[in-house]
């Protein structure tokens, strides 16, 4: 029975919204990125690259949970833009999540900023 709960294996605990402005593709995943969301975010995130955004910022503010595979998805989308020319910027990291990014070491290879507004701007 899905009860809405971490690792329950409900497609509905996780929504994105994109927003393209020019070559920046904006991403903003609510809810939970794991092994059954994950696809939800590779998705839009490669096919703006291949459509010529090479800057992709998600806003991660209202992101609850993030695991190893939505961590790879943002590794690998990270991967794509950079070969494009860009990068992958992160905004508004929960506590929670930023924490995954601190134990694994990744925040080292993402460019992380405190809002939305500070990633569009650089």
């Amino acid at each position: 029975m899905d009860r809405g709960m971490v690792g329950t294996a409900g497609r509905d605990r996780l929504s994105v919204a994109v927003q393209r402005r020019g070559h920046c593709a904006i991403f903003t995943p609510a809810g939970e990125l794991d092994h059954h969301t994950a696809e939800l975010l590779r998705e839009p995130m490669e096919s703006s690259v291949d459509e010529g955004c090479n800057k992709l910022v998600v806003d991660c503010s209202r992101l609850e949970f993030c695991d190893s595979t939505g961590l790879n998805v943002l590794l690998g989308a990270r991967l794509r833009a950079e070969a494009a020319g860009g990068g992958v910027h992160l905004a508004g990291l929960l506590p929670v999540v930023a924490r995954v990014f601190e134990i694994t070491g990744a925040e080292a290879v993402f460019t992380v900023h405190d809002t939305l507004a500070d990633a569009l701007n650089e």
